[in-house]
């Protein structure tokens, strides 16, 4: 029985006809979770209990569930974090689907991690019905306050539901900051970069708010004022050095900046802070090899993978990270090892490649040079095979690396080069390739081809739309189409091709198929770089065309 029931709400924690999930692997807590809830009208016939992740996961694939009280260990087998990760991951869940997570431990770190996968609630043990009651009501009360305006979100109507949130906020004070959060982020999809910067600013004139702070860092991130967003990041941690995302965004702009000690040095931070996540570990285990910190770089790649283990978010980049690794402190048995658990844990033709890749340059390392061309042979005939555009830079630079070192100059280049065109303007990867070129004994020639790149690539991303600045569509239109075809993933080139094509239909009237191309165009550098301040705008043109 519910200790005190007349302190809640029958109308907001009803559970009746809801589907509700109970994730724990102690059958006792199980039934004790389903009593409690019964109390508060759940339908012992909508209620599914499972004692491990797999089993969750199954069950989430099947049922759309309205609550999910999960346990955060769950014995061997995915934990209660990973199961609601790979939920989310895979669509299981939406935003009107509570799910709290249940504890025996306080300590924050042991219910730190990815920050984007987070439960709407964290429940110590014991759970009292007074403590089940109480946050089932907070949240389900919240939980309907935005129910509208994640239906739109779910929708893609992103206008309709900036003006949801709108009349919200007019009148609902009780949800004042998530619904400013919430416009906030829907401004950043849109690319209303200016509305979301005067909003903030507005917010943080009002109340110091730390994720009003890394909003507007951000948003001077992507207008590339590096020092600002410096700025601001630090002044956020002086003030609140626990709201780890400030940490992730300030390692990423100090390294943009170039500053990969000081960048390492805030990762390093960050672990301390939340080791428990997978992501984090992976890149200061990138961060630490890239600035010789080999012993910092293994052991954050180890971790990375022993939380990963179960995860959905398991990455092949990781395991590859400490074969370099490996590599680097010259135990290449060890690298070979690695690369094993790699093609146990993985398969597909992509990552196939990246492991032949990865081998023949343990080969070559070793000074067997003859296995490293044979290596390399077999990659160039699975290339042959594949549409290079599909690669991801990953695998580019990884194959393009063997393939140098091993004689195949040529086809090397010419993937290194794909690779600067569709980011002409990234000074990482350019040290990354230039890196490649030096280890290859080519640094003068690999500077001078990666700088003729860049400028060769800037020509073609600008060319439409001086053509069209001049008059010439049709020949403005074929500039763009060749500039995709030779930078399928360079944003610029997107939106410029957009641009292009819009102008074109507005001088010369709708050309079947064009329209289709520009919003395929458009959506391809939205999902690349989303809330480009250029992506709304074109895009709201192009509907008012059709």
């Amino acid at each position: 029985m519910i200790t005190n029931p007349t302190k809640f709400s029958p109308v907001s924690i009803n559970l009746s006809g809801k589907n509700i999930l109970i994730i724990d692997d102690y059958q006792e807590m199980r039934t004790i979770l389903r009593d409690m809830l019964r109390a508060l009208g759940a339908d012992v016939k909508k209620m599914h209990m499972v004692a491990t992740g797999e089993d969750a996961i199954a069950i989430l694939k099947k049922v759309e569930f309205d609550v999910v009280l999960c346990d955060l260990v769950l014995g061997t087998g995915k934990s209660g974090q990973q199961v609601l990760e790979e939920a989310k991951y895979l669509s299981l869940v939406g935003p009107s689907c509570l799910w709290i997570m249940i504890s025996a431990e306080k300590a924050a770190e042991s219910v730190s991690g990815t920050a984007e996968y987070q439960p709407d609630a964290y429940l110590i043990k014991p759970v009292t019905e007074v403590s089940l009651c109480t946050r089932l009501e907070k949240i389900w009360l919240k939980k309907k306050a935005f129910a509208e305006i994640h239906q739109a979100i779910k929708r893609s109507d992103y206008s309709e539901a900036l003006n949801l949130c709108d009349q919200r906020l007019a009148s609902d004070k009780t949800n004042m900051s998530d619904l400013l959060r919430t416009k906030c982020n829907l401004l950043w999809i849109t690319g209303e970069l200016d509305r979301a910067q005067d909003l903030l600013k507005d917010i943080l004139s009002k109340r110091e708010l730390p994720w009003a702070k890394v909003a507007l860092a951000r948003i001077f991130f992507k207008k590339n004022d590096f020092k600002l967003v410096k700025t601001l990041l630090e002044e956020t941690i002086a003030v609140n050095a626990t709201y780890i995302e400030t940490h992730d965004l300030l390692a990423q702009t100090l390294q943009v900046m170039d500053d990969l000690a000081g960048a390492g040095d805030v990762l390093e931070r960050a672990v301390k802070l939340s080791p428990n996540s997978a992501m984090r570990q992976q890149t200061l285990g990138s961060l630490s090899l890239k600035i010789g910190k080999l012993e910092n770089a293994e052991r954050a790649f180890r971790k990375s993978i022993a939380l990963s283990e179960n995860s959905v978010l398991k990455k092949a980049d990781t395991y590859l990270g400490l074969v370099k690794v490996c590599s680097a402190r010259n135990n290449s048995d060890e690298a070979m090892k690695v690369l094993g658990q790699l093609t146990k844990n993985f398969n597909g033709d992509d990552v196939r490649l990246r492991v032949l890749a990865a081998t023949g340059l343990v080969h070559h390392q070793r000074g067997e040079a003859e296995k490293a061309a044979q290596l390399a042979i077999e990659l160039d005939q699975s290339l042959s095979k594949k549409d290079e555009r599909s690669l991801t830079s990953e695998e580019s630079l990884e194959i393009a690396h063997l393939l140098l070192v091993a004689g195949d100059k040529e086809k090397a280049i010419c993937l290194l080069q794909s690779e600067i065109k569709n980011n002409p303007e990234s000074p990482m990867l350019h040290k990354v390739v230039a890196d490649i070129f030096e280890q290859a004994g080519m640094r003068e020639e690999g500077n001078r081809l990666i700088e003729a790149t860049r400028q060769e690539a800037i020509l073609m991303m600008n060319r439409g739309v001086l053509l069209v600045s001049k008059g010439q569509y049709e020949e403005a239109v074929c500039a763009m189409r060749e500039a995709r075809a030779a930078m399928p993933t360079n944003v610029r080139v997107l939106l410029n091709l957009a641009h292009v094509f819009i102008a074109y239909i507005q001088k010369k009237g709708s050309v079947p198929g064009l329209i289709d191309e520009a919003r395929n165009s458009l959506l391809a550098a939205n999902e690349l770089s989303p809330g480009e301040p250029r992506f709304k705008r074109l895009m709201t043109t192009l509907n008012e065309l059709v």
